[in-house]
């Protein structure tokens, strides 16, 4: 019988190890853009610290995966952040394009392209990429002041003639950061070449919390929108040519799989072998009704829980009571149905039949105890009646 123990034991400590290492292994190399941008991850370049830091000064972050949420969810009070603008088709674009001239906020697009530009802030054009992490601001926005240097740069840089426009943090003769007044009183859009400002991983760095916090919570209410594949346009895809399934498995996933089948085989054959003779065991106790009764009322009794007690004291009255005088088990707890049709089988003096099936919880312990017995009365009552 030992002998049995410790091979159960040692298979199931293997099978404990396999898990543990495909778990590890899948995530050492399952790539390093898993949540990426996203607000609820924690990873590297993840962007949950801004939205943790959004959150302690009032602002509510909303994630939405599509277009038509996105711009259902703008406003005048709200912040609108398009993660990755260039990922939109044509339809998306124009409906983003509505909200930002039509929605009265802030608009903010993370590293546009020109494919999205043209859509959804014409005149405006990119210069190539900052060769310059870390910039100073060298403009009049209040947001870029105060911030002070900050990581803009590792992106995109843009140049535009329209005008009333805020260009910060160049990089080259040309910014990384543009602020575009839009046709609706109060709304603008800024253009953000790099994303370095929003990750986990540099959050920290200079003023880059600073400057995050001020683009994105000027407005109580922030829509950070990532963009699902459905919002994608075809064209950015990879070709027409359809993928296997395990093409589409992320890397490190496959050997993580062939683990986990090994060890669910190793499992099946530790659970298929019979490690021993067959042992006959008894039947449980039978337990008696009451005993089983006696039992929860000393647990009640413990508890103080004679609100408990009474409650289960009268639902199991009602409904037998129910039975008896025509009321469907239904409405067997309805005062309105059941009170008439049992003052009509009493026979004695006037009594309060709603205080006893409905009433308050008794007071102490002989208050519980009257209680049981007056139930026990009047259902006495109307069975011989």
């Amino acid at each position: 019988m030992r002998r049995a123990t410790r091979r159960v034991r040692l298979t199931a400590a293997v099978l404990a190890v396999l898990a543990a290492g495909a778990v590890i292994l899948a995530v050492l190399n399952s790539g390093t853009r898993h949540g990426h941008l996203d607000p609820r991850s924690a990873d590297p370049t993840g962007s949950r610290a801004v939205a943790e830091l959004l959150k302690e000064r009032g602002v509510t972050t909303r994630v939405v995966t599509t277009a038509r949420e996105a711009a259902d969810a703008t406003g005048p009070r709200t912040t609108l952040l398009v993660t990755e603008p260039d990922l939109l088709g044509a339809t998306q674009r124009g409906v983003i394009r509505s909200a930002i001239d039509l929605s009265g906020g802030r608009t903010v697009l993370l590293a546009p392209g020109d494919t999205s530009l043209s859509d959804l802030s014409p005149g405006v054009r990119t210069e190539g990429d900052a060769t310059t992490d870390d910039l100073d601001p060298r403009c009049t926005l209040p947001a870029a002041g105060s911030a002070g240097r900050a990581g803009t740069g590792g992106g995109l840089r843009y140049s535009t003639a329209v005008p009333g426009v805020t260009a910060c943090y160049p990089s080259g003769g040309h910014p990384t950061l543009l602020v575009l007044p839009t046709g609706t009183t109060g709304g603008d859009t800024v253009l953000l070449g790099s994303e370095t400002i929003l990750l986990n991983e540099s959050l920290a760095e200079e003023g880059n919390a600073s400057l995050a916090l001020q683009l994105l919570g000027s407005r109580p209410d922030l829509v950070w929108y990532l963009p699902s594949l459905a919002d994608s346009d075809p064209a950015t895809g990879s070709g027409d040519e359809d993928k296997t399934l395990f093409e589409l498995v992320p890397a490190g996933w496959s050997w993580a799989l062939l683990q986990l089948f090994l060890a669910a085989a190793l499992a099946a054959l530790w659970r298929a072998r019979r490690l021993g003779p067959l042992v006959t065991e008894k039947l449980p106790v039978v337990i008696r009704a009451s005993e089983t009764t006696e039992g929860r009322a000393r647990l009640y009794r413990k508890a103080g829980a004679r609100d408990r007690a009474a409650t289960v004291l009268r639902a199991a009255t009602r409904e037998r009571l129910a039975a008896l005088v025509g009321v469907p088990p239904t409405r067997a707890h309805e005062p309105a149905a059941l009170v008439p049709a049992v003052a009509a089988r009493l026979t004695g003096g006037p009594r309060d039949v709603t205080a006893l099936l409905f009433g308050t919880t008794p007071s102490d312990d002989a208050a519980l105890v009257a209680l049981a017995d007056h139930l026990d009365a009047l259902e006495r009552e109307v069975r011989t009646s």
